[in-house]
This record gives C-alpha cells, structure tokens and sequence, in this order.
C-alpha cells in the first residue's frame, strides 16, 4: 500500500490479516492525514484519537492472539454526527446538542464496532441532518476538497470529504432526500440509500417511517457492499428489519451486464431542471453501459404525486420529531427548518392519509415500470457543487428554487417510492467538479444494483481521481 490511507477497505482488511500493517499503524496514519487535511475542509468535528489508537492496540493484540477477526478488523473510520455514540460527543450540529454525549451507541454503530472497526471521531452534519449542504452554527461549513469554495453536499457531507481526502476508508450516513447519494455526488465517492428495513435503526421512535434509512458509504462500489454486509441483517428491536443476512453482499460484485435493460431519464421527463454541466457529463457516460452489452434508452417514469408524498410524510416527520424541540428552542433552530416543522404541524388527518394513498399508486407504477426495466439511471444532483456561502442554489437552468430542498428533486423524488439507489462517480465539469450518476435498482434489489455499479466504475474509474486539497 503505497499510501495506506488510499487503499480500498479491502485492501486494507487483507493487508492488516496478513501481518503487513498493524491496526495501530493505520489508525495513526489516519489520523495524520486528519491533521494535516481537516483544517481545510472541516470535514472531522470531533477526533478521538486517544481513543482511538487504545481501540488499534486491542485490535492488533487479537491479531497477535490468533484469534477470529472480525470483517472490519482495524479499519478505521468515524461516524455522522447524527448518529448516537457512546461516550463521545453527538451534536447533531445543533447548539442545543453542543455538549450531549449518549450513553449507548445506536444499533448501526453498536454493529460497526462489533465488526472491529476503529472510530476515529464524528463527522460533520447540517443542523438536524436537514438540507443537502452541510454546515451548522456549532462547527461551521465543510468545504468540498475537489475546490473548496463549494459545498460538499449532505447531510453526510463530511463523511463525504473525509472519504475524499483519505481521512477515512468507511463512512456510514443516512438518507431521506439524498443526503448519502448528494455528498457522493460532489465528492467523487459512493454512497448507497438502501431499501428501508435493510439497515434496521434502534432506537428509533417512529420506528416504521420508510422515508429514512441508514446506509454506507466509500471510495468503491466494492467497499460500499462491504460496509453493507456489515450494516445489514434482520435485528428484532427494528419492526421493519429485512431478514435477510447482511453477508449476502459480501460477494464478489463482477457480473456480465449483457442485456441489462437501463432507463436513462436526465430530467424525469421535465419534472426537474438540471445544470446543462451536470447533462454533459452525464450524458456520454450513460452510454458506458452499452459497451458493456446492456441496453438503454431514453425512458421517463411516472413519478405524479412523488412531490406530495415526499413532502408531506417529511414536513409530518418533522413535526413528530422537532416539534417539542421547536417548542422549546426556536430562536436556535435554523429559519428553514422551523418552516419545515411549522408546515408538519399544520397537516391534518387528511393531508397525511392522501399522500399515503399516493405513496401506494406510486409504488404500484414503479412495480409494473420495473417490469420493463433493470436499472434507471438520472442524476444524483441537479448542479454541480455550488458555492459554499449559499445555504441552496435558487436557481437551476433559469428556474427558481423556492426552498432548501427544491433543488434536490432528483434525489427525493426517488425516495418517495422506496427503491435503493445509488450514487457513483461519472466525470467532471470543465471546472474540475465532481458529478455522480444515480442508479436506481428494483425493489430490494440492492446486490444488482452495486454489480451494475461496479461494472460502471471499473469502465470508467472517475474514483480514482484525487482532490486537489491533497497537492497543497
């Protein structure tokens, strides 16, 4: 390993198995390149490296043992700052949050540790994990490390920036609008949203909402089902837990893609406005899967309601989750965000019950879409990362962005029905900035949508292209 904090997850597994660097040795690279990165891109807010060299030291004395290694054994990586850990400091990126330190992590971390990862620290969130661009008043803004005058995207945008500069090799998030796939998208890396119930969350009070799920998130396709393996898996405290074993994507991801049948829609048949720059990247490299034997055309699917539903059940979430908070603490909460939970608190008993009824037919449209289709492909993000001083773009292709989500439709609208998608690096702008392509398999169909993934990465390998932060 050349440069140890550039390997694959993989790579690092096999190389710490096989006595070629100790967990402690890679832990302290890390945090090397955390000291020597972060203070450009603000993408760690919270670093234990005491903690965290204690952790390695364990890790490599079971190794000295001989005893059985976990599947991420001393792999480094730090968690989302929304994300409950115990013993250290989780702030949401709230100031009513600054100092909270949980007494128990949260399932999808009790899981990670389980599986031998080392934790390096906390990354950085919007407030409350809303919006696609991540800042708050608690820490600041993380600054995209392909140029740091944009954004990074979110809401897990420093575990974005972190993958992008090396600072860490695994990278879990969550994603309700896009906040795995956006940061993705603007940082050159993989993020996957997968099907709800595929990463159970504990606890969790609305423990049946479908809207937000965990997922991971990596430099490769490969290390993302990796991250999966260990994420997934049926947990009896999650209602709506797959029981399915997480191991499944722990497979080898190469497949013929001969007869693949891809739908590209670049913009949902002019549901959303997209950034000509996003369209010329994106729309030579859709092709890439031709080559490798699938078919693709141009195909839009029906989408009516997908706004409604997406907008109300998160507008009645908000409420249901922030409104005693907002009750308390108004004058700390972000203006936006108080109008999102304000909107939650005005909705009836009807408004809700009609965007489930279109939540059903949606899903219905999208079973029989699929019956014609393996894959749909679209943009993750309608621009490209925009500057970092502006809380959204509100203005896309000479239409007016009225709020903080409009310009992520393309990311949300595929929420609304439920299926994984995915986000993986397809080129650059003439201006050097990153732009993903969003992949959307079948219902649960996460294993074949990271094998056609994988497929387009390994063709294109736009992934391996480092940031300049790195040559500073």
């Amino acid at each position: 390993m050349e440069d140890p904090c550039f390997a694959t997850a993989r790579e690092m597994a096999a190389a710490l198995r096989a006595g070629e660097i100790s967990a402690r040795e890679l832990t302290q690279a890390h945090l090397e390149r955390i000291d020597s990165c972060n203070g450009a891109v603000n993408a760690v807010v919270t670093v234990t490296a005491e903690r965290a060299l204690a952790e390695a030291a364990a890790a490599d004395q079971r190794f000295a043992a001989g005893e059985e290694l976990p599947p991420l054994h001393g792999i480094p990586m730090a968690h989302k700052d929304t994300h409950a850990t115990a013993g250290i400091r989780t702030t949401k990126g709230s100031p009513i949050h600054a100092d909270d330190v949980p007494e128990a992590d949260e399932l999808v971390i009790e899981r990670l540790k389980q599986a031998g990862a080392i934790t390096l620290g906390k990354t950085n969130v919007p407030e409350f994990g809303a919006g696609s661009h991540t800042f708050n008043p608690v820490f600041g803004a993380t600054r995209n490390p392909y140029d740091l005058s944009r954004s990074a995207g979110g809401s897990t945008g420093g575990g974005a920036a972190a993958l992008a500069c090396g600072m860490h090799a695994l990278a879990d998030g969550s994603d309700m609008g896009g906040s795995l796939r956006n940061p993705a998208s603007f940082c050159n890396v993989v993020g996957l949203r997968p099907a709800a119930g595929r990463v159970p969350t504990y606890p969790d009070e609305a423990a049946f909402f479908a809207l937000s799920v965990r997922g991971p998130m990596a430099r490769t396709v490969s290390d993302v089902a990796l991250l999966l393996s260990v994420m997934a898996g049926p947990d009896p405290r999650s209602p709506i837990a797959i029981d399915v074993p997480g191991s499944t994507f722990d497979v080898p991801l190469d497949r013929d893609l001969t007869g693949l049948r891809v739908a590209w829609s670049p913009d949902l048949g002019g549901m959303i406005p997209v950034d000509a720059a996003v369209t010329a990247v994106l729309e030579p490299q859709v092709r890439v899967f031709e080559q490798l034997g699938a078919t693709v055309e141009r195909a839009d699917p029906d989408l009516r309601g997908a706004d409604e539903v997406f907008r109300t059940l998160r507008a009645w979430f908000f409420a249901m989750s922030l409104g005693s908070v907002l009750g308390r603490h108004r004058d700390s909460i972000k203006a936006t965000l108080v109008g999102n939970i304000e909107e939650g608190k005005r909705l009836s008993g009807a408004d809700v019950a009609r965007a489930e009824i279109l939540h059903s037919a949606l899903y219905q449209r999208m079973r029989v879409f699929y019956q014609d289709y393996d894959l749909l492909a679209l943009p993750v993000s309608q621009v490209p990362p925009f500057p970092v001083e502006l809380e959204f773009p509100t203005e896309i292709a000479g239409v007016t962005q009225g709020s903080y989500i409009d310009w992520m439709r393309s990311a949300y609208l595929i929420t609304a029905f439920g299926h994984p998608a995915l986000s993986v690096p397809a080129g650059f702008t003439p201006d050097g900035l990153p732009v993903g392509l969003q992949l959307v398999g079948a219902h649960r169909g996460e294993l074949a949508l990271l094998q056609a993934a994988h497929g387009f990465e390994q063709a294109t390998r736009f992934g391996e292209t480092r940031p300049g932060i790195l040559r500073r």
